[in-house]
């Protein structure tokens, strides 16, 4: 029988008969401010999901490992289920967002290197920056699987960056989540759409993800209809 586990701020979790499979739901809503901020969006949940599910098959076809079993409908997947580290590993290729903010910089310049920054992902904190001895000294994760995410990171970004230059986007920065599965083995999970990461238009840079929430640029679903359509449109030239 299944059983709701964890609702999240725009997912929830449900048992299945398998011990080792989940549900994924993907709800219409948005959030802002580690959750303080919160609407409804119809239709964001069905293109929020579409989107992940697309980018994690591209990922797995590219050798990297991750939680992802299959789509189950507009709004559902099925997920191995992980021990997850409460970690966010943030990748940054242009000055945007906190970065910004936090460095008095004008968005928009690329980063000569991709910057790295891990955070300890607790809402009731607000997510703090954490490095790694901080990561080691709290028992989070040992150097060898910090190791072993970020590499996972790199090769991420590194298949990403030209697949969304094809459909027209700069990937500006992205924030990924890992798991362990039974066995240790680690695994990207969670989810990849516009609400971990951060899409401008080439041309225009005008922005294509959760920022348009964030900052009531424009309509957050269309959004996201659009990211898409852009996506499915480069990944079905490639096959």
């Amino acid at each position: 029988m299944e059983k709701l586990l964890y609702t999240g701020k725009a997912k929830q979790m449900w048992q299945t008969d398998d011990p080792n499979v989940l549900r994924v739901v993907y709800m219409d809503q948005a959030t802002a401010l580690n959750g303080k901020k919160k609407e409804h969006f119809a239709g964001k949940g069905q293109a929020a999901n579409a989107i992940s599910s697309l980018v994690f098959q591209y990922l797995i076809k590219n050798g990297i490992p991750t939680h992802f079993i299959e789509k189950l409908s507009a709004t559902e997947d099925l997920v191995k289920k992980c021990q997850m580290f409460p970690l966010e590993f943030v990748t940054r290729n242009v000055v945007a967002g906190h970065f910004a903010t936090r460095y008095g910089l004008k968005e928009g310049k690329a980063l000569p290197e991709p910057v790295e920054e891990t955070f300890y992902k607790s809402d009731e904190l607000d997510d703090p920056f954490i490095n790694e001895s901080g990561t080691i000294a709290l028992g989070i994760a040992s150097h060898e699987q910090l190791a072993t995410m970020w590499q996972l990171c790199r090769q991420v970004n590194a298949l990403l960056k030209p697949l969304f230059e094809k459909a027209g986007m700069q990937l500006v920065d992205f924030k990924l989540e890992f798991g362990r599965l039974e066995d240790g083995k680690i695994v990207l999970a969670d989810e990849f759409s516009p609400d971990n990461c951060r899409l401008w238009d080439l041309q225009t840079d005008q922005h294509l993800d959760k920022d348009v929430y964030r900052r009531k640029l424009a309509n957050l679903t269309k959004t996201y209809d659009e990211v898409l359509a852009r996506l499915e449109k480069v990944v079905k030239e490639d096959k």
